[in-house]
């Protein structure tokens, strides 16, 4: 089983950047989807961005298309989020999270889980 570990979050001013870091122990990391979520105060969390296993494909949210990229390094058991550009709306506690499932070719948002403790993100104005 997978276990997450969140770090790279911190306070930032408007257009500014931001590299999250997602570090994986145990499990299959290479074999999972991974993705990350955030959750702002009294909202509830939601899909920020994806990749597959193999880094072949990637989704990402409307609100963040174009300023963030996911990507991952399977031989160091982690995965980034490189955020750019970030606006005060981008404020949350981001979470890793993985699809239970092995080598699946799609990226199943919803069947994401097993969050790690989150990072918080503050973009001010």
């Amino acid at each position: 089983q997978v276990q997450l570990r969140e770090s790279g979050g911190g306070l930032v001013q408007a257009g500014g950047s931001l590299r999250l870091s997602c570090a994986a122990s145990r499990g299959t990391f290479s074999a999972h989807n991974m993705g990350w979520f955030r959750q702002a105060p009294e909202k509830e969390r939601r899909f920020v961005a994806a990749i597959t296993w193999n880094g072949g494909s990637t989704l990402y949210a409307d609100s963040v298309k174009g300023r963030f990229t996911i990507s991952r390094d399977n031989a160091k058991n982690t995965v980034y989020l490189q955020m750019d550009s970030l606006k005060p709306e981008d404020t949350a506690v981001y979470y890793c999270a993985v699809d239970p499932l092995y080598y699946i070719n799609i990226l199943r948002v919803d069947q994401f889980g097993s969050w790690g403790q989150g990072t918080q993100v503050t973009v001010s104005s």
